[in-house]
């Protein structure tokens, strides 16, 4: 894929008009083929077709412990951190996420690169990968705010210049999944259509953004529809399962009320032959722990 930084035509306009729009995806799904890695044809058709892939248990309980372990001493070391890379929730001093901590951390570097999940990763984007962004999230018991429906890749593309949707997340539970505990929920199929959103984005938006998206967030009747055709899928698991979706599909969760907190490492993985380009708001770059350019 040839790419520039000032002329990579925009496929996927956002917030640039007073309605959304419906842009039918213009790029593969699955690049790669069962010779390519671990995953089946079966496992392969279904991530197609629905955008997402579940794995019970792909991390043992031991390994998920050591895991806590590592969110626990981070969760103390940057309790009163007024760090960048600290978000908190909204209305409150309770962390919400720390980003980049494939870089600050050993243990969640080390999980960053493991080749069970690497393996699969190249797989379906059919390339070498690099690590676009890493965070741990904390969805405490009672407290845990929501986080509404969006695309990934609409972020990804206005505000970091991500130009195809050759990228994908994998979101590593921490916690038991439970459907009353805030699990990720996901519109199968939608990630076949991209849906613009409405609203110039505002300079430095990430400062807000990341406790409560305001812009990039798609319109109620698109989402109507969207769950009208395709309905919604809840990802539940153990402690130690993985998910794996694709950066275009809408995707959010909900508040969490219970005693039951919900915790889980989060990567995003981007093919090495779609790196990023200048953001497609025309704005100033978002910092390098939201957007790796040079992973």
């Amino acid at each position: 894929m040839s790419q520039t930084t000032s002329l990579e035509q925009d496929l996927y306009p956002s917030r640039i008009q007073d309605r959304p729009q419906w842009i039918p995806r213009h790029d593969p799904v699955v690049y790669g083929t069962v010779d390519d890695g671990p995953l089946d044809q079966g496992q392969l058709h279904f991530y197609e077709k629905n955008g997402y892939l579940l794995f019970e248990s792909l991390f043992s309980a031991g390994e998920v412990e050591r895991m806590r372990e590592a969110l626990r001493q981070a969760w103390n070391a940057y309790k009163t951190s007024d760090e960048d890379y600290v978000v908190r929730e909204p209305n409150s001093d309770t962390i919400r996420s720390i980003f980049r901590v494939h870089k600050n951390n050993p243990v969640f570097r080390e999980i960053a690169y493991d080749d069970r999940i690497v393996s699969r990763v190249r797989q379906i984007l059919g390339s070498d990968v690099m690590i676009h962004q890493s965070r741990i999230n904390y969805k405490s018991g009672f407290h845990g705010k929501e986080f509404y429906w969006h695309s990934d890749f609409e972020t990804w593309h206005v505000e970091d210049g991500m130009p195809r949707m050759r990228a994908l997340s994998v979101s590593i539970a921490l916690e038991d999944n439970y459907p009353f505990n805030g699990p990720l929920m996901l519109i199968p199929g939608s990630h076949h259509v991209f849906i613009s959103c409405v609203g110039k984005t505002p300079e430095a938006h990430y400062k807000t953004s990341l406790k409560k998206q305001m812009y990039g967030v798609p319109d109620e009747e698109s989402l109507r529809r969207l769950v009208q055709e395709h309905g919604i899928d809840t990802a539940l698991g153990n402690a130690g399962s993985v998910l794996f979706f694709d950066a275009n599909i809408m995707h959010g969760s909900n508040g969490n009320i219970t005693p039951f907190p919900r915790s889980n490492v989060f990567i995003v993985y981007n093919s090495v032959d779609n790196r990023l380009v200048q953001p497609f708001s025309g704005l100033e770059r978002r910092p390098v722990y939201l957007a790796e350019r040079d992973d």
